[in-house]
């Protein structure tokens, strides 16, 4: 079966937009549950199991839909690994990710409109912590996260670098188990964000974070500024771990024979 190079550029659009619906919209619909016994009272254990779960859930659906069609890359990251692993054809490199940027930047709008229609949860997604569209960052500017730039970016290529590695084994046309693939991966996500998310909003994505960012800027939501400036990190340190996770799949093929 063959895919022309729209249809597949496509179903990274498609599915990114899936991905970011399912963990954009976690988190900013879940600002209206945080407090409803009053203000301060919530509990932020159980709000980031859902925001991981919606994601990880979100992400099998994406890579069962899609992976036959583009691999269901939903992932700048996971896009560049895949070339550098020669599984991904040099020309199709900016298209997927321009596909994935604007999958996400879409959802995030949609979402954004969805939120504008509740007043309560408005006043939730323009206050400190959601003045961002639930975008990623890091102590300063206004961010409301507190760990150092430096512990982010190593928090970034690390469970990137994890991420990508599953990716790449699990997807291999020679696994044993690659029908279950989809499974792995939205696992392995969801492990990361359950890690993450505390620290620094959990990214392992540049789509994740650019779509939020770009779009609270573009909007001048308050105190919303620090998103797009902090971006940087979250391209530079989850593609260096895809990299890196592409050197490491390299090194571990199998020999012939």
């Amino acid at each position: 079966m063959t895919w022309t190079s729209g249809q597949r550029y496509l179903a990274e659009f498609l599915g990114t937009f899936g991905l970011l619906l399912s963990v954009t919209g976690a988190a900013l619909f879940s600002l209206n549950l945080a407090n409803p016994f009053g203000p301060g009272v919530f509990d932020p254990d159980a709000r980031v199991l859902l925001i991981a779960t919606a994601l990880g859930a979100g992400v099998i659906g994406m890579v069962y839909a899609f992976g036959d069609v583009s691999g269901a890359h939903l992932n700048p990251a996971v896009t560049v690994a895949m070339w550098l692993a020669g599984r991904t054809k040099a020309r199709d490199v900016v298209p997927y990710i321009v596909a994935q940027v604007l999958g996400g930047i879409v959802a995030v709008g949609l979402l954004a409109a969805i939120a504008h229609g509740s007043t309560s949860l408005w006043t939730s997604v323009a206050g400190a912590h959601g003045a961002a569209l639930a975008s990623q960052g890091y102590s300063g500017n206004g961010s409301p996260y507190t760990m150092a730039a430096s512990s982010v970016f190593l928090l970034e290529v690390t469970f990137t670098f994890f991420l990508v590695l599953v990716i790449l084994f699990a997807t291999r046309s020679e696994g044993f188990a690659k029908n279950l693939a989809p499974i792995g991966i939205g696992l392995t996500l969801l492990m990361t964000n359950l890690v993450a998310i505390p620290l620094d909003g959990a990214s392992i994505n540049p789509a994740r974070s650019f779509a939020p960012a770009i779009l609270s800027a573009a909007v001048n939501y308050s105190n919303n500024g620090w998103a797009i400036q902090q971006d940087w990190i979250f391209w530079v340190a989850p593609i260096l771990g895809g990299v890196v996770a592409a050197a490491v799949e390299r090194v571990m093929r199998p020999s012939p024979g």
